[in-house]
């Protein structure tokens, strides 16, 4: 300006890229909050780790039906899933389950957090979910 001020307002091509920012930033909430609603039912559940499994792991195929017996042994797929006598929770029944919390403390109401943290546990512990499922069909635990 004529004071000797500086122009603060954005410019077109500015306000463009904000608006292109803002928009791909909507549409990932947007694709978790879908694959939360996904997951709290069984059969979401399963595609949502399908999709966390293809993305994030060089797991064979095989390694799925062996996740799928797994999770259904100890919870049926259900994030709401809690072991009165242990505490364990979750679709992968975490024990404490207070160790969710590396992923996000949302645990207890999000399916999609118990998934995450139940795969980067058994890629710790076991390599890969079969290798899980037979230390569970030896123990009833894994």
């Amino acid at each position: 300006g004529a004071d000797g001020a500086i122009d603060t307002t954005p410019s077109l091509l500015e306000l463009d890229a904000i608006k292109t920012v803002d928009a791909s930033a909507m549409a990932l909430v947007s694709l978790a909050a879908r694959q939360v609603d996904l997951a709290r039912q069984a059969d979401g559940a399963k595609e949502v780790a399908k999709s966390l499994i293809s993305t994030n792991y060089q797991w064979a195929d095989k390694q799925f039906s062996c996740l799928d017996q797994l999770w259904t042994k100890e919870s049926h797929w259900n994030y709401k899933a809690r072991n009165k006598v242990s505490g364990a929770h979750g679709i992968p029944q975490a024990l404490p389950a207070s160790r969710m919390d590396v992923v996000s403390t949302d645990w207890r109401t999000n399916p999609v957090t118990q998934i995450r943290w139940g795969l980067r546990y058994i890629e710790a512990r076991y390599d890969n979910p079969c290798k899980a499922w037979a230390k569970f069909k030896r123990s009833n635990y894994y």
